[in-house]
């Protein structure tokens, strides 16, 4: 089967497009600075998909028998926002039912957090008692 230029310019165009309409600013947005500091990084998730489709008719010129037709589509859901204030990054997610694994990674600094103050309070709770002399 020979190769067919046509098809091969149509699908061209299609992912042109596509690329043109998703670039890294579309999943990780401009980020919007609030008067108080705040840094807010909108992150979104994009899916696409095309397809590209031709054939020869029967024709006594070949070159004028062609027919075909290209389509893409793009959705794009926001996610979260990264929120960026005093040096620390929180995730928010606009999910209201994360599942568990979403839980436990945004959950994770404020554990580690909470232990790690649980040790200094003991340290410091050791440090503070005198031996008993008998």
């Amino acid at each position: 089967m020979a190769e067919n230029k046509t098809i091969n310019d149509l699908m061209g165009i299609t992912m042109d497009k596509v690329k043109g309409m998703v670039d890294a600013n579309s999943i990780i947005g401009t980020p919007i600075t609030t008067p108080d500091g705040t840094t807010i990084i909108p992150v979104s998730k994009v899916s696409y998909g095309f397809a590209s489709g031709g054939s020869d008719l029967p024709k006594a010129q070949p070159r004028d028998a062609f027919a075909g037709g290209g389509g893409a589509g793009i959705t794009m859901e926001p996610v979260a926002f990264l929120v960026v204030k005093d040096g620390s990054v929180r995730v928010m997610q606009i999910n209201a039912h994360p599942n568990t694994v979403d839980k436990l990674v945004d959950s994770a600094p404020d554990v580690i957090d909470k232990i790690g103050g649980m040790i200094a309070d003991g340290k410091a709770k050791k440090e503070n008692k005198e031996p008993s002399a008998k």
